[in-house]
């Protein structure tokens, strides 16, 4: 096992993956019901093991979709049954039944199905991948709630270094407000960097966080940690600061941002949404760049109050945070 937190996809800028996403995609038709034979027509052609590993993430993402009806089923089971734990594991045996068969007729699947499929295919074409099981925080989960594993996504070893992907949330977004699932690829869930990763998956197994002991958030900090939403894998490879949802603060005092960009943004490109319950007002605040496209810049709240903030980088929404102003 290697532990570093530099395991991520800069780490293979020099490779182009437009043959690897090509392929992908002139098979959309391909079924399952022969995986040698389609990580075969998947791979053949490709020279390396991340290219390979590209062309059999992106088929996946492109092509099986999100079991809303299942993924709900599941989490009413999961929520009704969490303190019977025979009858939670006979639940678990006939929902690993019932995955299966829905990815095979109908390519549609929750994220068992995805972490599986991407395992599977992958082993087929000698790429050692592992399917890690443990708890995913999007925004319409409540955390206070979270009282078993609740997700499932994969690790692969590419040229001697372990690296983290999420086809389930790399292939649909969950709406905020009705919870379903809707197709959208967002190409930030390949090969993420774990301390960025690790804000909103915890694994049951701390070893498939690939990061030093000392280095990983405990389960207190990851249920702690601000709501981080898919579009942010669309506009930033790390989140730094504010390091938690909730924060309790006194007036005027500074509250620091912090985060990294993919790519480099002006001011204008960024804003917070700020909302008391009665009015809210969209600012543009002034930023320090650093290098590497990190930026960070500072807010002070003026009236006491309870307020919502939201971070936009463009129209996409990235992060949420809550601020208790006190006198």
């Amino acid at each position: 096992m290697t532990w570093s937190s530099y395991a991520q996809i800069s780490d293979f800028k020099t490779i182009d993956f437009t043959q690897s996403d090509s392929i992908a995609m002139s098979l959309h038709d391909e079924s399952l019901y022969n995986l040698p034979e389609l990580s075969y027509k998947l791979t053949a052609h490709l020279d390396t093991d991340v290219e390979k590993f590209r062309a059999i993430y992106m088929w996946i993402c492109t092509n099986i979709k999100a079991d809303y009806g299942l993924y709900a089923r599941n989490k009413r089971k999961r929520n009704k049954l969490h303190n019977d734990s025979i009858k939670l594991q006979q639940w678990n045996d006939h929902l690993k039944k019932i995955t299966f068969q829905k990815l095979l007729k109908d390519k549609k699947t929750i994220c068992t199905g995805y972490a599986y499929l991407l395992q599977e295919l992958s082993q087929l074409s000698g790429i050692t991948c592992k399917i890690v099981h443990g708890y995913g925080r999007t925004s319409t989960i409540n955390v206070d709630r979270i009282s078993a594993p609740n997700h499932s996504w994969n690790a692969v070893e590419l040229n001697g270094k372990w690296y983290l992907s999420d086809p389930t949330w790399a292939s649909g977004l969950e709406n905020p407000t009705s919870e379903n699932l809707r197709y959208d690829y967002i190409n930030g869930f390949f090969l993420v960097d774990p301390k960025f990763f690790a804000i909103n998956h915890f694994p049951i197994e701390h070893q498939w966080s690939l990061l030093p002991l000392e280095k990983a958030p405990s389960f207190k900090s990851f249920l702690e940690a601000p709501v981080i939403y898919g579009k942010a894998y669309r506009n930033l490879s790390y989140h730094s600061a504010p390091e938690k949802l909730h924060n309790t603060i006194l007036k005027n005092e500074k509250v620091a941002f912090k985060y990294q960009l993919l790519e480099p943004a002006a001011s204008k490109d960024i804003s917070l949404l700020i909302d008391d319950g009665s009015f809210s007002k969209k600012i543009h605040p002034e930023l320090s760049h650093l290098d590497n496209h990190w930026f960070e810049f500072e807010y002070r709240f003026s009236t006491v109050g309870f307020y919502d903030v939201h971070l936009y980088v463009g129209e996409d929404l990235v992060s949420t945070y809550t601020f208790d102003v006190k006198q």
